[in-house]
């Protein structure tokens, strides 16, 4: 988006009434940011609708935290504790989505964030938000390959599980080198089997709760006795707080939608209803799933040794619950790792279409497909994946490390970047009225969400377990800085000498 001063802009000499001038300017405004982001970012196809974009950002999301590991936090936090610090996260997701689907509908491009971030922040803070969000993403691909591998051996004990991760990986590089229509309905029917499973759930854990089905362990139904049998939080507040860290990390993925942006169709409708919609249903699917394990699992014995889930399905009697949740949590691996590639490859493209790297990396096919951004993102990957076998200590630990706040860099720049985009926007003489979608609450929701960040990175210092991850982080930010500005001080020098 470019926002023309005063002085570049031509208003309509129109003799109608001043009402009608300001709708044609606001008209002339919307279509001319809509027409930049095409023409400053072609070469994508705009092929997603708002179906693929909810589902992609809940694919993003709901993963084998969810299924896996929720029961950790209800062990440390109790019932309502969980609770507690699942509602707070689930309101600074929302606060985050408000100002991206408002950043996202004026200006939308692939790879957002770090646009954004050089177009109201700087462009050495842009390089450095763009390839944390990449390291973190190829991260999460490798250990999602390495899952899954895994997660077949439960059906094939005596296959080897590189071989099952290899196949996953043709599998996810198909998926997005074809077309990002054939990415989009993958990643819409991948993730609606978890939605599928996680409602199933929840209506099978209410009729338990209430005594329409019976449940192991309990002769009347046990309703929400598990939630004040030793007060609202067992463990005090503290343990809150701890996890809330963890709870801050499970909901990264939904600034996908950001990512995505620019190969949508109409997305001044479509960005709007996927971000409440997403939030919505992130809120009732981790809450209600909350909910349900806290009431018929005793907070003492939850835990991280056996999925919640399977526990609740055993309970009650359904046969192969554990094969079921086996499929259910590889299609979650399977769809994280699809959308891992699809955001890695974005962000190399949108890198190379800015001239940060080299601008071979964004030529597309004939689909509209960044190949060779998704030749180099799963190359990283893979590299990645190598170095958690030989040097998972040393390389890839440094790697996790990294790459683990990147997710709470995105939100902080999005909050910012929102209140910078609307500072510039009043100061250059429009309305907020001309926007095509306005985040309500404005200015308390950027705040918000900025102090709501700075303070998940206070529980990261006061963490111990987490504490090394800015020991790591911070040398790694200072060198994305210094990588920049120093390829930027050649490139003025070589272009001076020509």
């Amino acid at each position: 988006m470019t926002v023309q001063s005063d002085n570049e802009r031509r208003r309509p000499e129109t003799a109608g009434e001043p009402g009608v001038t300001q709708t044609v300017e606001s008209a002339q405004t919307a279509e001319a940011m809509e027409t930049e982001a095409t023409d400053e970012h072609n070469g994508l196809e705009r092929k997603m609708s708002a179906r693929h974009l909810t589902m992609i950002s809940l694919g993003g999301v709901i993963g084998t935290g969810l299924f896996l590991s929720s029961g950790y936090t209800i062990h440390q936090a109790g019932p309502f504790g969980a609770i507690l610090a699942y509602g707070i996260g689930s309101l600074l997701v929302y606060f985050i989505m408000l100002s991206l689907g408002e950043l996202s509908v004026a200006m939308p491009y692939a790879g957002s964030f770090h646009l954004y971030a050089k177009r109201f922040i700087g462009p050495g803070t842009a390089f450095t938000i763009a390839v944390l969000y990449w390291l973190n993403w190829a991260v999460a691909l490798a250990s999602e390959f390495t899952a899954a591998g895994l997660l077949m051996q439960r059906w094939f004990p005596d296959s080897p599980a590189w071989i099952w991760s290899a196949v996953f990986i043709v599998v996810v590089f198909l998926l997005n080198i074809l077309s990002v229509r054939l990415y989009g309905e993958s990643e819409f029917w991948f993730a609606s089997i978890k939605v599928i499973a996680i409602i199933a759930f929840i209506v099978v854990g209410l009729f338990a709760i209430f005594g329409i089905i019976p449940i192991k362990g309990y002769s009347h139904a046990p309703l929400f006795g598990n939630f004040v049998s030793e007060g609202l939080l067992p463990n005090g507040i503290i343990p809150v707080f701890s996890t809330l860290l963890t709870v801050v990390f499970a909901f990264s993925g939904t600034e996908v939608v950001g990512v995505a942006a620019g190969e949508t169709k109409d997305p001044q409708k479509a960005i709007p209803k996927a971000v409440h919609t997403t939030v919505l249903r992130l809120a009732i699917f981790f809450i209600g799933s909350i909910a349900v394990m806290s009431a018929l699992i005793p907070w003492q014995k939850a835990g991280v040794d056996t999925s919640p889930f399977v526990l609740v399905f055993q309970s009650i009697g359904m046969p192969f619950a554990g094969d079921i949740m086996n499929f259910v949590v590889l299609t979650a691996v399977l769809s994280a790792a699809n959308s891992g590639l699809y955001v890695c490859s974005r962000m190399v493209w949108s890198l190379a279409k800015e001239h940060m790297i080299p601008s071979a990396l964004a030529k597309t096919n004939f689909h509209g497909v960044p190949v060779f951004a998704v030749l180099f993102s799963m190359a990283g990957s893979l590299l990645a994946l190598l170095s958690s076998v030989v040097a998972a200590s040393t390389v890839y630990l440094a790697l996790v490390a990294v790459s683990g706040l990147a997710t709470l860099v995105v939100w902080a720049s999005v909050s910012v970047c929102h209140m910078l985009f609307r500072k510039r926007w009043i100061s250059e003489g429009h309305a907020v009225s001309e926007l095509r979608y306005r985040a309500p609450g404005y200015p308390f929701v950027p705040i918000a969400a900025i102090v709501m960040c700075i303070g998940a990175l206070v529980l990261v210092v006061l963490d111990p377990s987490q504490r090394s991850t800015l020991l790591y982080m911070i040398p790694f930010v200072a060198l994305c800085y210094v990588a920049y500005y120093a390829s930027e001080a050649w490139r003025r020098r070589r272009n001076g000498k020509r």
